[in-house]
């Protein structure tokens, strides 16, 4: 006991979204009771609460880390069930329990990556202040309070930062326009309505580390001279919310924000503006008008919002994550962030690694990196030995990969070559049984619902889209439709207003690109490569395999199947609603699936 006493006990345990999922909660007051009742003085050192947010690799939660006299143990799958033996075994008697240790595929997944943003993310609390300021945290305020504002932009533009939200500006160059905008009164807008489906890049980085992005605000603020600022964020992020408000509580307490910031003049205060979840809302000038009480609807470009934005004042408008590299990029320089990733795209970017891959959750990656790598090393490959068919980068607004492009350099010009865009960060693996044509369709379905509806070929070109995508997975395509998708893709691209228009086609237009045979298929020969279109899919039953053992039968919703015990089952096609439970569940490979 002395020993561990001496040395310190350092728990933390993720209560990101995916932690708390998991059973994180109950978890930590497993620990907390389980240290009090055997008297051990916990020191959480940098971490008071031992709370944490997201650790990246979410399939793992609940991830634990368990710190004795310094020598660092990462659990996996804690319960708080676990509890006990940890402390009995690794925090009292000094020997980690080997069972529920992390493996090597969690070190493969941390292997390739570079942590910036996502640095602290996991190591402090992200509802005490003191947590983030004892790794070094609001040290990048004081920095640019002491120097002219046009110097820190300056130094913005030489880390050749672009903007992660998906448009990849410049960022000192968009806070350099800011500065010379005429008006005594500008704002700071921080996008954080982060609405693709997969994503929740952002999301972690609010849940984990919202201080990071007040202060990437104030320092944006002190650069273009603005005096009050936005959070946008849906209202679907409850605990992400609830985080950023007590960090602003706490920052305003602390002098970091509010009037005269560390006595030196700048007056700079931040409000909480919450969503409703509309998608068309992550364009700029739609979120102005959501803030300003209207329907979130996009205007017309120019005049843009570093000129007149916000109530027709001068409006920087900025994402988490592009904000949250701002206090990094002060401490440590523009020449350090610049050395990484590639001339065009610096630094890293964040990912939201989902799909078929065997390591999924949060990552961060160095600009440039191959996707390749991301796959097979980070993500661990596909998973249940299927075979990799495309990945789908950037959201209902990217496009697909094909598996002849995997060793691609991941960064905004080599993406958009090859029909897809870095985005805002969400990266899905597809495999063997997915589908290109359906895929397409189910980002067409998403773009199509969440249009605003002001423009007509968004409002009505999207819905078109879709009627022919539904149609062709429906084995009813007509010759002449891929060229239609086509032609009617390239005039969405060019007539839509704002960029969920503009790149609502970028699904269809990759898909066909790479995957037209697929296209092909379904609407020449009525059939479904993928076999994942439910019309087009036909199962039956190979006699000489059935065994008669009635799971099929058993499994079935609709008593389509019919037979004897121990005697070839058949399927009544009629009745079949093409479920796949009698695939799913027979063992004897009787069940075919065509």
């Amino acid at each position: 006991m002395s020993e561990v006493n001496n040395g310190g006990v350092e728990i933390k345990v993720c209560m990101g979204t995916g932690g708390m999922a998991a059973g994180g909660e109950a978890v930590l007051k497993a620990f907390k009771t389980g240290l009090e009742e055997k008297g051990v003085a916990a020191s959480f050192k940098q971490c008071s609460s031992g709370k944490v947010g997201c650790r990246g690799f979410c399939a793992k939660d609940v991830l634990v880390d368990v710190t004795v006299n310094g020598e660092k143990t990462t659990y996996q799958y804690v319960k708080p069930e676990m509890v006990e033996r940890i402390l009995t075994e690794h925090v009292i008697g000094g020997n980690p329990v080997a069972d529920w240790e992390v493996g090597e595929d969690y070190r493969t997944f941390h292997g390739k990556q570079a942590e910036l943003v996502l640095s602290d993310c996991g190591k402090v609390d992200p509802e005490d202040i003191d947590s983030y300021i004892a790794r070094g945290g609001y040290t990048a305020i004081k920095k640019v309070l002491a120097s002219a504002p046009e110097e820190t932009i300056d130094l913005i533009k030489r880390s050749g930062l672009r903007g992660r939200g998906g448009a990849g500006f410049p960022t000192g160059v968009k806070w350099e326009a800011g500065r010379k905008s005429q008006g005594a009164h500008k704002y700071i807008i921080c996008n954080a309505d982060e609405g693709d489906p997969g994503a929740f890049m952002d999301r972690s980085v609010m849940e984990g580390n919202p201080h990071a992005v007040i202060e990437g605000m104030v320092i944006a603020a002190y650069s273009v001279g603005a005096s009050e600022g936005y959070v946008y964020i849906r209202a679907e992020y409850p605990l992400a919310v609830d985080r950023l408000r007590i960090a602003l509580d706490a920052a305003g307490q602390r002098g970091y924000l509010g009037k005269n910031i560390l006595g030196s003049g700048l007056d700079f205060h931040i409000k909480v503006k919450l969503g409703a979840g509309a998608f068309v809302c992550g364009e700029e000038t739609a979120l102005i008008a959501s803030i300003e009480g209207e329907r979130g609807m996009p205007r017309a470009k120019p005049p843009f919002p570093v000129t007149s934005g916000l109530w027709g004042k001068p409006t920087v408008i900025n994402n988490v994550e592009t904000l949250s590299n701002i206090p990094y990029i002060i401490n440590k320089g523009a020449d350090w962030f610049a050395a990484m990733g590639t001339e065009k795209s610096k630094g890293t970017k964040v990912f939201a690694l989902t799909g078929k891959v065997r390591n999924t959750g949060l990552i961060e990656v160095p600009m440039g990196i191959p996707l390749r790598e991301i796959i097979f090393e980070i993500g661990g490959g596909i998973e249940n030995g299927k075979k990799f068919k495309a990945v789908q980068i950037g959201g209902p607004s990217g496009g697909c990969i094909p598996e002849q492009h995997l060793d691609v350099n991941v960064d905004y010009e080599s993406l958009t070559r090859l029909g897809a865009i870095v985005g805002s960060g969400g990266m899905i693996a597809l495999d063997e049984d997915d589908c290109m044509v359906d895929v397409a369709r189910y980002f067409l379905n998403f773009t199509q619902s969440e249009s605003c509806g002001k423009c007509v070929p968004c409002r009505i070109g999207t819905k078109r889209l879709l009627e022919i995508l539904e149609r062709i997975t429906r084995g009813e395509g007509r010759e002449g439709d891929i060229e239609l998708l086509e032609n009617l893709s390239n005039d969405i691209k060019l007539g839509s207003l704002c960029g969920l228009g503009q790149t609502a086609p970028n699904p269809v237009l990759s898909t066909l690109k790479y995957f037209r045979h697929e296209y092909e298929a379904h609407i020449f020969e009525k059939t479904c490569p993928a076999k994942a279109c439910k019309a087009l899919i036909t199962f039956g039953i190979l006699e000489e395999f059935c065994k008669g053992c009635g799971a099929c039968l058993r499994a079935c919703p609709n008593a389509a199947i019919t037979g004897e015990k121990k005697k070839p089952h058949k399927i009544n096609q009629e009745l079949c609603i093409k479920c796949g439970s009698c695939f799913d569940v027979c063992k004897f490979k009787a069940v075919t699936k065509r």
